[in-house]
């Protein structure tokens, strides 16, 4: 079996188990998980702050988006403009969300664009990862390209019970430094202190 069909295979068993999730356990580890990255210094001190808009499976991320907003960061999000291809758009407000590509919230076309080089901290999705940050994302290659060109800080979002130490990794797989689970924060593979 190839890696590609490896990571396919993964995203099948996470996928079937992210549906088994109850909804309390999801509610309580995406505020856990938003009060820690609140905490991160990396996060307190960036001006510009990347940051996905969580779907109903994914980690909820209104509280952050919100923060941000309220702490006058400059906000973007991502706005999917092609076959794996998104572009960074700042945010000022939340009604200037709509629903997009694969149904997910996104920036109204007329949004500022923002280059990846401008981010002082990303904040990143992913089906599953390793503690040690190895990504498995949906398979569109979106935050692939992303993490190809970017060079500033970046934390991956993922709850405890979806973590795999065996994520299959390919040559043009970047691994994140930072991963935040709802049990805290991990650096490179080891438990770090947060704030």
């Amino acid at each position: 079996m190839t890696r590609a069909e490896e990571k396919q295979q993964l995203r099948k068993t996470i996928r079937a188990l992210e549906k088994e999730l109850p909804a309390a356990y999801k509610a309580e580890s995406s505020a856990a998980i938003a009060r820690h990255l609140l905490a991160m210094p990396e996060y307190r001190e960036a001006g510009t702050v990347f940051c996905f808009v969580g779907t109903a499976r994914e980690i909820d991320t209104t509280a952050i988006l919100q923060d941000a907003l309220d702490a006058g960061k400059r906000l973007c999000v991502p706005l999917c403009v092609g076959d794996g291809l998104m572009e960074l758009r700042q945010i000022t407000a939340f009604d200037q969300l709509l629903p997009g590509a694969y149904g997910i919230l996104e920036p109204a076309g007329d949004c500022p664009r923002v280059e990846a080089d401008a981010v002082d901290f990303a904040i990143l999705p992913c089906l599953s990862c390793s503690h040690g940050g190895h990504r498995l994302g949906q398979g569109g290659g979106f935050y692939d390209r992303f993490l190809s060109r970017y060079r500033g800080g970046a934390v991956l979002l993922c709850r405890e019970r979806l973590i795999r130490e065996d994520i299959p990794v390919e040559p043009h797989d970047c691994p994140v430094p930072w991963v935040l689970t709802e049990r805290g924060l991990w650096e490179d593979g080891t438990p770090a202190r947060l704030g």
